[in-house]
């Protein structure tokens, strides 16, 4: 099912057929290169979807995380830990061979984003493009607009909210989860190191049985930077609920998904997605269209880059 939507968030410079005339058959050449991407490697899908995250949060959605160089937002260290940069790529020259200077590296990843939630069995959505890419990244614009994973619900509230997103989206976008991989040390808060370097659960409202699994894995201080874990410990590489159904069962990996069952609200909408697939993709497709259309660059403010990794000059 392909689902068409749009709201008063998405920018009135954004339209569906944006590329019909100039370059037809973009979101095929996207497709193609994170299919081919995913099949060889099954951990791209939940690196590009948080790529677009860290895109969208820090100057809107326009390609300024994937710019090289001192002080981007790339080279700030809470981004260290993004992949799926060399994906955008080989779709971009790609997309550069048949139309040239025409496609903008914002819609490349907004698309690919959405390719990779359907590939890896998520709703399939028809987003918007025109996105024009920006031409500041700065790595001082990074930490007061991405959401940590030790955050506290108020904490996120605040931010998603300054973005034009609402708790309930906060709730539909956390699912984003659902796919993808962390290092040790982006839980590390709900555990603590023992004078023998051994990990011990602090977090009491973790599973324990889950706790035990991860200490496996994380117990010791070199863990912590160099060991991933899945982000959903049920259905890792697949987009559905069950990160939801993780979380009931006190099992989600992060302090800021663990939050959600905190607060009334959050817990309903909880609940109706673990038992309702069909409500978080309906759900799901409206958030991540306000997600992929956060402050979009205009034709004044923004421009078609040569290569992703690199402002015009």
């Amino acid at each position: 099912m392909l689902l068409s939507l749009c709201f008063s968030t998405c920018s009135s410079e954004l339209a569906f057929d944006f590329y019909a005339g100039s370059c037809p058959l973009v979101e095929t050449m996207v497709k193609d290169t994170v299919r081919a991407a995913s099949l060889h490697d099954p951990t791209v899908p939940g690196k590009l979807l948080r790529l677009l995250f860290h895109d969208c949060f820090v100057e809107g959605c326009d390609g300024s995380v994937l710019v090289q160089g001192n002080d981007t937002e790339r080279s700030d260290p809470a981004n260290a830990s993004l992949g799926g940069f060399e994906v955008i790529e080989a779709a971009k020259n790609v997309v550069e061979t048949f139309c040239p200077a025409t496609v903008s590296c914002a819609d490349i990843l907004a698309l690919a984003a959405r390719d990779s939630v359907e590939f890896t069995g998520g709703p399939g959505i028809e987003i918007p493009t025109g996105r024009k890419d920006g031409k500041i990244s700065l790595a001082s614009n990074v930490r007061p607009n991405i959401v940590d994973t030790s955050f506290t619900l108020s904490q996120m509230k605040h931010i998603f909210s300054a973005k034009g997103l609402s708790f309930d989206d906060l709730v539909t976008l956390s699912g984003a989860h659902t796919i993808g991989s962390a290092h040790c040390s982006a839980f590390s808060e709900r555990f603590k190191l023992d004078s023998k370097g051994k990990l011990k659960l602090i977090d009491t409202s973790l599973d324990r049985t889950y706790a035990a699994e991860l200490t496996q894995q994380c117990g010791t201080s070199q863990a912590q930077m160099s060991v991933k874990v899945n982000n959903d410990p049920g259905t890792p590489f697949v987009f559905d609920n069950q990160y939801y159904q993780m979380l009931l069962a006190h099992k989600g990996l992060f302090q800021s998904d663990a939050v959600l069952l905190n607060n009334a609200n959050s817990l309903k909408r909880v609940e109706e997605f673990a038992n309702d697939k069909n409500s978080f993709f309906e759900n799901w497709a409206e958030a991540f269209l306000k997600l992929a259309s956060i402050q979009v660059k205009t034709e004044e403010d923004g421009e078609i880059r040569r290569s992703c990794s690199v402002i015009n000059g």
